[in-house]
């Protein structure tokens, strides 16, 4: 019993340990290569000097120079006044204030 025993300790050991070298192996064989970027990747030091004087609308996505981005982006910052009848904001309203009461009052039913 104890030569069973004891072989068994063996075993495990011997394979907790061999699996504890193969994770340790996988987990480091390619972290050399993980940490280093692309060799064609442009530096973020570059990147953030760059001028960017071509864009894109945001409206349409078609290419439009600095100044006129400008424009679109002043344009879009502004808020436009609301279009929604008078009517159904009041309604809105009235379901928010609905909403808040049965918070506070759960067994109102109205």
């Amino acid at each position: 019993m104890g030569r069973v025993k004891a072989t068994r300790r063996k075993m495990f050991a011997g394979l907790g340990i061999s699996i504890s070298l193969g994770v340790w192996l996988s987990s480091h064989w390619g972290a050399a290569v993980i940490a280093l970027p692309p060799p064609e990747d442009t530096p973020e030091e570059i990147l953030r000097t760059e001028i960017i004087i071509d864009a894109r609308s945001p409206i349409d996505g078609k290419p439009v120079s600095a100044a006129e981005y400008i424009e679109i982006q002043a344009q879009l910052q502004k808020v436009p006044p609301p279009k929604l009848d008078p009517r159904i904001r009041e309604q809105f309203f009235l379901l928010r204030i609905r909403k808040a009461l049965l918070q506070f009052f759960p067994f109102l039913d109205f």
